[in-house]
């Protein structure tokens, strides 16, 4: 059933947040205080990671951004893992949640 909406919108040009990562994202931009304290702040994450994350936030998959970073799959696992570990984070939809507070995740055409 969102398969279809998702695919309508990325043809029109827009982004597609399923409701079980919009509700959280919503949350988190409605009610900051909800978001919970970070182990390690964004400047202290290296350049590959900060970029991962980014392009986590922007709603982009693990297969995609492996195209457009051109490394592996698992390179990009790797790197989620860690920021994960890193920021004591534990689901992408909060590591998306995350990178949107954050304002790493703009809006990209």
């Amino acid at each position: 059933m969102e398969l279809p909406l998702a695919i309508e919108a990325a043809l029109q040009g827009q982004h597609y947040l399923t409701p079980s990562i919009a509700k959280p994202v919503l949350e988190s931009t409605f009610n900051p205080e909800s978001v919970p304290p970070i182990k390690r702040s964004v400047s202290e994450l290296t350049s590959r990671r900060r970029e991962v994350l980014q392009l986590i936030g922007e709603g982009k998959g693990t297969k995609e951004i492996a195209t457009l970073l051109n490394v592996s799959v698992k390179t990009i696992e790797f790197h989620k893992t860690r920021l994960m570990e890193e920021l004591d984070i534990h689901t992408t939809a909060e590591l998306m949640r995350f990178a949107i507070v954050q304002g790493l995740a703009g809006d990209q055409p």
